[in-house]
């Protein structure tokens, strides 16, 4: 990545902004607060950050609906924060596609720890092979396209992503931890029902009857995509 990344900050707690803005600039990335939801997705689309530092609880638009609106048209990474006491439910969170979360309060320094760590994960994907085939199967992780028996299909972005891991190591069982650190690229503090979730909607959505491939749960371990 060439010059500074840049960060979009969206919180209504205008000291919060300022301090992350300065913790983030001291690191050498540009930063940009939003302190409304409504106006987020527009500053998100003038400004096109490199990551997006967003809150919850935001006043109108929260931080959920902002999530789902920026998951519509990109795939940028989202550290989402959430205030202690607040409810968090973090399967919804990875459901709509956040890379990360955060619990205030929090350390800046943390914060810029994690910041440069999803950038990180964001950017070596570009390196990894981007498609994968089998009989009536293209998974494609640089448009985000999955074409099955030919057929255009949609999917969220974590649903494909978590298909294309598995079925890039074809036969090779993972517990939910390590698809959760994989596929999500962080520890979820062993809340592991988000993997059950994708891959019960994945079957739901796959075309999975007379095909050579299959997503196999593997019982009291996890799941694979096994290939005969």
């Amino acid at each position: 990545m060439t010059g500074k990344s840049k960060v979009l900050i969206i919180d209504d707690d205008v000291n919060i902004c300022e301090l992350i803005r300065l913790y983030l600039e001291k690191e050498g990335f540009e930063a940009l607060p939003v302190y409304n939801g409504a106006k987020a997705v527009e500053n998100f689309k003038e400004y096109a950050p490199n990551i997006v530092i967003l809150d919850i609880m935001l006043p109108g638009v929260d931080g959920w609906q902002v999530c789902r609106e920026i998951r519509k048209i990109s795939n940028i990474p989202i550290i989402m924060l959430t205030a202690k006491g607040e409810t968090f439910d973090k399967v919804l969170g990875l459901e709509l596609g956040a890379d990360d979360y955060m619990v205030k309060p929090f350390e800046p320094k943390e914060l810029v720890a994690r910041v440069k760590a999803v950038l990180r994960r964001y950017e070596h994907k570009d390196t990894e092979v981007q498609e994968i085939i089998y009989p009536n199967l293209v998974i494609n992780k640089t448009n985000y396209t999955l074409k099955v028996n030919g057929k255009d299909l949609e999917l969220p972005p974590k649903e494909l992503e978590l298909l294309f891991f598995l079925a890039s190591n074809p036969n090779k069982v993972f517990t939910r931890e390590q698809l959760l650190e994989h596929v999500w690229g962080f520890d979820f503090f062993g809340d592991s029902r988000t993997v059950d979730v994708h891959v019960k909607r994945l079957r739901e959505k796959l075309e999975l009857e007379n095909q050579v491939w299959q997503l196999k749960t593997v019982w009291g371990v996890g799941y694979k995509f096994e290939v005969k």
